[in-house]
């Protein structure tokens, strides 16, 4: 058993608060093992008797009854026995349940999100579910419930859950991690079989579900941009420079706002994120360019059939995806030099009022290389946490000004 317990320890610190626990995240990371795997043991192990612990899956063709929010109702709250006692409710797949007529009220609708925060609402009730992009992406679920809900967003495994049921030295696991990432139905498949599942997966689940639920009919469009997206991970873009791009090649005229309704279909599908850049000393945001990290390496290298693996790139994604398991809020940083050249800083990571400045670095080779890596931190004129992470270190240091030299590996560990 894959043990995930930071995500743990996040579902158990918002038990009975009250509201709807909604846990989201890329379809395939593992939210239905989280929830009615990891979290049931948790419960069972805790002394809660199992006839408390209400599971349903409605993507069951057993349970498809229970698509509908009024018998939905009824079937959960027939399930409370004793008003005494404390009952667990969790929900797989709650988007295939439709939106009917309210038989009460003519001409009202009601929706899964009337029946669980009315359930929720109970103090003997604690609910969780978990919800698909298949039909309905994780983000419409969350607007469902009005603010009556706690999020829980889940990714792919981190290396540190990853890294102890490899069965590999840190950094051959390391190096796999980069090129098939952490998608937890690839742990103990050989590198073909990995392939294998993470191109059909993207094909077959994620594409698929796209044009589906959005009524896409320029595939080849929308897979273009995903392409390029792809293939600029961790470089800076924006909108029309991936439209002209496309036109370059196909010869047409790509509308920019097309572009970026694709973008955001992807980013509620969780499979990417947007992160902007931020001016240090000037304290503003820019409009454009930004960059795009996706949610888990293998399925951005699937999606280019494994033929683009810059390790430095891949790192940076890496890094990020890490920040934001840590709970870090992520900005790309942007200072100026004395000649007011713009120099960047892979991440502003901030949390608790504080923050800390992180460059990426896969090795530093030479004189140039550190200078280009490390010179950017000289200029925030701060006094905040600076690292350099490395992939060529053997042994962490602090250097005379103060950057503290790290190995990527022992930080993602940590």
């Amino acid at each position: 058993m894959i043990e995930r317990k930071e995500l743990l320890d996040r579902i158990v610190s918002k038990m009975w608060d009250g509201q709807v626990k909604v846990i989201t995240g890329v379809r395939r990371c593992g939210k239905s093992y989280l929830l009615r795997t990891i979290f049931k043991e948790y419960l069972l192990a805790s002394g809660t008797k199992p006839s408390s612990i209400i599971e349903l899956a409605l993507d069951s063709d057993e349970n498809s009854q229970y698509r509908n929010p009024v018998l939905l109702g009824k079937y959960l709250r027939s399930k409370i026995k004793n008003d005494k006692n404390k009952y667990y409710f969790l929900i797989d797949e709650i988007q295939l349940a439709k939106e009917v007529d309210n038989p009460d009220c003519p001409g009202d609708k009601i929706g899964f999100s009337d029946v669980l925060i009315g359930l929720s609402s109970r103090k003997n009730c604690d609910v969780y579910v978990t919800g698909s992009n298949s039909k309905m992406l994780s983000n419409d679920i969350i607007t469902q419930f009005r603010g009556k809900n706690d999020q829980i967003h889940i990714g792919p495994l981190s290396f540190s859950e990853y890294f102890p049921v490899s069965s590999q030295s840190e950094e051959k696991a390391f190096n796999e991690y980069l090129l098939y990432g952490g998608m937890p139905a690839t742990v103990g498949m050989n590198a073909q079989n990995k392939e294998e599942y993470l191109i059909n997966l993207f094909n077959e689940t994620y594409l698929k579900d796209l044009v589906e639920r959005h009524k896409i009919e320029r595939i080849d469009l929308l897979e273009n941009v995903l392409n390029i997206i792809c293939a600029t991970t961790s470089n800076l873009t924006n909108p029309t420079n991936i439209a002209n791009s496309i036109s370059s090649v196909t010869n047409e005229r790509v509308c920019i706002n097309t572009v970026t309704k694709f973008i955001g279909f992807l980013e509620n599908a969780f499979l990417i994120s947007e992160v902007k850049r931020y001016d240090v000393r000037g304290k503003h945001y820019f409009d454009y360019p930004n960059k795009y990290y996706f949610a888990d390496n293998g399925l951005r290298n699937a999606r280019l059939n494994f033929r683009q693996n810059d390790k430095g790139y891949l790192m940076e994604n890496t890094v990020y995806n890490e920040l934001i398991f840590r709970k870090y809020s992520v900005d790309i940083g942007v200072v100026y030099d004395n000649n007011r050249k713009q120099r960047e800083i892979d991440f502003i990571a901030g949390k608790d009022g504080s923050k800390t400045y992180i460059q990426s670095a896969y090795q530093i080779e030479s004189e140039k290389d550190e200078e280009r890596e490390l010179r950017p931190l000289e200029f925030t004129n701060d006094f905040f946490t600076k690292i350099c992470l490395r992939n060529d270190l053997l042994k962490s240091y602090t250097d005379e000004k103060g950057v503290q030299n790290k190995s990527v590996i022992d930080f993602l560990l940590s």
